[in-house]
């Protein structure tokens, strides 16, 4: 079973909407298990403090490493990779998350604050994630998409196992338009070609669009589709 554990300050943020639609119905199932643990708990003052001023000065407060090695420390060493989430960390991709989700689980640590003791990253060898180029309030929003977006990898979460296999970054584009009834919307047909029922056609056709979206939308992946296409 796919095990993930989520250190917060915040832990009846969780399971949030992960305990609704397909990741919640998995969760049901017992297809993954979900622990949020309470940073808190390993805090050792009355006030259970976990965040000091930032050395140097500045705004803001910093989340302690020894409070944050403690409550890391309590979870088993299984295999699991350790997550950090940070405005700062890698972006994370769809070739990350599938890795993520074929492994054994992962366990999350939210940041709060103005980020965490360098100490700590360090000394646990924490990963960082970014979900993009924007800053939160907290790590739990990023960490609620981080574990749905490897959730609904698990085999027996989807529907259909295609379900995940042509949607936007699986081969490096995003994904070409869909359409469903009425056949037309607005005096706007259904393209034709999708319901000719030419199978060869339909498939050139979706990924001419997908290559077009991604060259017009996404430059950054268009190059990297392109150089991992090589020359015709």
């Amino acid at each position: 079973m796919w095990r993930a554990s989520v250190l917060t300050i915040f832990p009846e943020m969780f399971p949030g909407p992960l305990g609704v639609s397909l990741a919640g119905r998995a969760l049901a199932a017992g297809l993954w298990s979900l622990e949020a643990r309470d940073i808190r708990d390993a805090a050792t003052d009355k006030h259970r403090t976990v965040d000091d001023t930032p050395a140097g000065g500045g705004p803001g407060m910093v989340m302690k490493a020894d409070v944050l090695a403690a409550a890391l420390d309590a979870i088993p060493q299984d295999g699991r990779p350790r997550l950090l989430t940070s405005p700062r960390g890698r972006p994370l991709a769809q070739s990350r998350v599938r890795e993520l989700a074929a492994g054994p689980g992962l366990v999350v640590l939210c940041t709060r604050f103005e980020g965490v003791d360098e100490r700590l990253i360090k000394a646990r060898q924490l990963e960082e994630v970014s979900l993009g180029d924007f800053v939160l309030s907290g790590g739990e929003p990023a960490a609620l998409a981080l574990l749905d977006a490897c959730v609904r990898l698990i085999p027996g979460v989807m529907g259909k196992e295609a379900s995940g296999v042509e949607e936007s970054f699986s081969e490096g584009l995003l994904e070409y338009p869909q359409y469903t009834r009425p056949a037309v919307f607005e005096g706007e047909p259904i393209p034709e070609i999708l319901t000719s029922g030419d199978h060869a056609k339909v498939r050139a056709w979706r990924r001419e669009q997908a290559e077009k979206i991604t060259r017009e939308r996404r430059p950054d992946l268009w190059e990297a589709y392109s150089a991992q296409k090589g020359p015709k």
